[in-house]
């Protein structure tokens, strides 16, 4: 017999899925009529841009339309070609192998090898959507979301781009994609540069950043992933694998 919590917990959940069907078919209604290209749109990216504003479809809509007509401007081709971000591809910063517990790729990124170069900030915006649309090829079906893991170990003033860490937060078109992001070996110098761009940082995304002391690295990372999914770097059994050749 199913107890009292249980039968609750289930009807919300259904609830929720009847409120979010109910503004899907809203939302599609609204951007459809703006923009007819979007037709082609699964509803769920509709979702997710539905919760990253709480669920207000007027919001939502606004949110979706800017986004398709950014990604018209500046990704004409529909993709990011490694040819479009060779500098960023030649530091080998980025990675892209293994899953947490739940089915979510995990992305690592060893932050001591960014520097600034002559791309500027806009190669830099090409490589974040160039990361973002690896990252999304690689998940299962019905997964959504994924892990970041960003080592900061050996980073100092040389690898400060406060231009392009802003630049990426700017780029708020991946919606409800990112499950956690683990920043480990963080240095001193680096609260400088944090103390920057926290501000600018949307605050449901600040609660899924999660800054890991060094003693309890490898345990608190073993909650999520198992030890044959981390990176060798990181006392898991993984050889990391650079993202432009995952």
């Amino acid at each position: 017999m199913m107890m009292g919590s249980e039968k609750m917990n289930n009807s919300m959940e259904i609830e929720d899925e009847n409120i979010d069907k109910t503004k899907i078919s809203l939302m599609r209604i609204l951007v459809e009529k703006q923009d007819p290209s979007s037709k082609e749109v699964e509803d769920g990216a509709l979702r997710r841009f539905l919760r990253a504003r709480d669920l207000d479809v007027e919001k939502a809509s606004n949110m979706f339309l800017k986004y398709l007509n950014w990604k018209r401007n500046f990704v004409p081709n529909g993709s990011i070609s490694p040819s479009e971000i060779r500098h960023e591809i030649q530091q080998n910063k980025m990675f892209l192998q293994g899953w947490d517990k739940k089915g979510r790729p995990i992305a690592l990124l060893l932050a001591a090898r960014h520097f600034q170069h002559e791309g500027g900030v806009d190669e830099f915006k090409r490589f974040i959507v160039y990361l973002f649309d690896k990252i999304i090829t690689r998940m299962p079906p019905g997964q959504e979301k994924f892990i970041v893991i960003g080592d900061l170990k050996g980073w100092g003033y040389a690898n400060s781009d406060i231009r392009a860490y802003l630049a990426a937060l700017s780029l708020d078109y991946y919606p409800e994609r990112l499950e956690k992001l683990f920043v480990v070996h963080a240095p001193y110098i680096f609260m400088t540069a944090w103390k920057v761009v926290y501000p600018f940082i949307d605050p449901k995304t600040r609660k899924k950043m999660i800054f890991v002391d060094n003693k309890s690295l490898k345990s608190t990372l073993l909650e999520e992933i198992d030890e044959s999914q981390l990176p060798a770097t990181l006392g898991g059994k993984l050889e990391l694998v650079p993202i432009h050749n995952s």
